[in-house]
């Protein structure tokens, strides 16, 4: 079973012993990215479902083999909604841009098997820190010894480490024969893969700026590079402003409404004019940029359905990946009862009403504990609240907080271990998104990540208040320095 879907242990109370040491505490689990049960649209679903069920121009097609781009309603939705919602940008209204998913991790797979070859696509390249599950996938598809960390800083992935690294391969031919001649004139495979979350990266919570954006998309088309966009918390953004400093983190908003979204990747390919030495072979057709979405984060991850947006010719040679065409398109079902809930509006509700209003609450509880019992000890690296007087607004967005030691003899992986055997205290240390293979190139174990979207809200600050005690009481001795954390049981 993977680590990802074992559930979660759970720590009952029990009464003290007959020697008059206190229950164990609670197990508080700020490493889980995952939305919580509350988060869940149950009711919506069900009402989805028993429309799906009993609606007999679509109850058929939703329980059969499907067309191998996806359920046509869902992409139809899709289409529409994100042309309205990335209007600034001219997102055109074309459902042969759309290829249902069976979500952001699996969708990636499809990806490498149709727009890959390991001998002659070079290196996969992750902005580093990284989304640490994804290294398995590339490994999975032929790339393990050959996945490269680029360094990331306050506006993104540093372009110029990138480039650095294409330069080495620039001149290097491929290993050997092609092992997908089969790939033409469908599908093509790429010398190069860069694999980055452009806003509210996990871990780091950084939003890349549409300069570098514009550079990222140039870079690609150069050594052709596509890059995949897991574009799975641009709908996941809040506005953060300085009231949120002494507001009542009890008092939820009503709504909360989108913030102006910035540009895809695949939004600047698209725009970006190309160059006579950009077009490549297919760039044109194929594009350098895809945006991977999830309905993971935004409905259910059981749910497994994701879509991609990318050029006509790529959207259709990815619905030709072999896997999909024996299945009949991933996630039939799922697909079309999502298809039910932004056709009623209920998704957009949900959103707007219960998602956003929630992580926003849950965050400003979290950047308060902070300030409150980690701020001696821990750099928050983004998502704070704006110091000015002035009524300036930032957006902040996704699940997580990226926070840095500020006493250089300290650890994230033994704090890690303290924090689990003194306070029964699951946090993501550093080490943990560092790129498989490629550690020494970028280094985390002054960093650590906790998440705000999974515990209930009243064991946030108790989490925070924990972790505050394990770093206050740092030189005191602990024998678990040297035990196991045993933290991928709480994933």
């Amino acid at each position: 079973m993977p680590l990802s879907s074992q559930a979660l242990p759970i720590a009952r109370p029990v009464a003290g012993d007959a020697t008059g040491n206190p229950p164990p505490k609670p197990l508080i689990n700020l490493l889980r990215g995952w939305p919580a049960p509350s988060l869940l649209p149950v009711a919506q679903l069900q009402a989805a479902t028993a429309t799906l069920l009993t609606d007999p121009s679509i109850v058929v097609g939703s329980l059969q083999y499907g067309p191998d781009p996806g359920f046509q309603p869902l992409r139809e939705q899709l289409a529409g909604y994100l042309s309205r919602t990335f209007a600034a940008y001219h997102a055109p209204n074309d459902v042969e841009r759309i290829c249902i998913t069976g979500g952001a991790s699996q969708n990636a797979a499809c990806v490498l098997q149709s727009f890959t070859d390991p001998s002659y696509t070079v290196c996969v390249w992750m902005s580093a820190p990284c989304y640490f599950l994804m290294c398995p996938i590339f490994e999975d598809a032929g790339f393990a010894g050959r996945l490269r960390a680029v360094p990331e800083d306050d506006q993104g992935t540093d372009l110029e480490a990138l480039e650095r690294g294409f330069q080495e391969f620039a001149t290097s031919p491929p290993s050997g024969p092609t092992l997908k001649s089969h790939l033409s004139p469908q599908r093509k495979a790429y010398r190069h893969i860069v694999y980055v979350v452009p806003t509210s990266s996990n871990p780091s919570g950084v939003t890349m700026s549409v300069v570098r954006r514009e550079r990222l998309v140039r870079l690609a088309r150069k050594y052709d590079a596509l890059l995949i966009a897991d574009d799975v918390y641009d709908f996941l953004q809040w506005d953060v402003s300085p009231a949120d400093v002494d507001a009542d983190p009890v008092v939820q908003q009503s709504h909360v409404a989108l913030p102006p979204p910035l540009p895809r990747l695949v939004d600047v390919d698209r725009m970006l004019p190309r160059d006579d030495d950009e077009s490549g072979e297919g760039g044109d057709r194929f594009g350098n940029a895809i945006s991977n979405g999830s309905f993971s984060k935004i409905v259910a991850p059981g749910l497994r359905t994701g879509w991609v947006e990318a050029t006509p010719a790529f959207a259709y040679g990815l619905a030709q990946t072999g896997s999909t065409k024996s299945g009949g398109a991933p996630s039939q079902f799922s697909a079309a009862t999502i298809s039910v809930l932004m056709r009623t509006g209920e998704l957009d509700r949900s959103l707007r009403e219960v998602v956003r209003p929630a992580l926003q609450r849950r965050h400003r509880l979290l950047i308060q504990a902070y300030e409150k019992h980690l701020s001696p000890f821990l750099e928050l690296g983004c998502g704070g609240f704006p110091t000015s007087a002035s009524p300036v607004r930032t957006v902040f967005g996704g699940y997580f907080v990226w926070l840095k030691l500020r006493r250089p003899d300290m650890s994230a992986a033994v704090v890690a271990k303290r924090a689990l055997a003194r306070e029964n205290l699951v946090i993501a240390g550093g080490p943990l998104f560092e790129v498989k293979g490629d550690e020494a190139s970028a280094r985390f174990d002054d960093r650590i990540r906790l998440c705000f979207s999974w515990e209930d809200e009243a064991k946030l600050e108790e989490g925070v208040e924990r972790l505050g005690r394990v770093l206050r009481n740092w030189d005191e001795p602990c024998e678990a320095d040297t035990a196991p954390t045993g933290a991928g049981d709480f994933k």
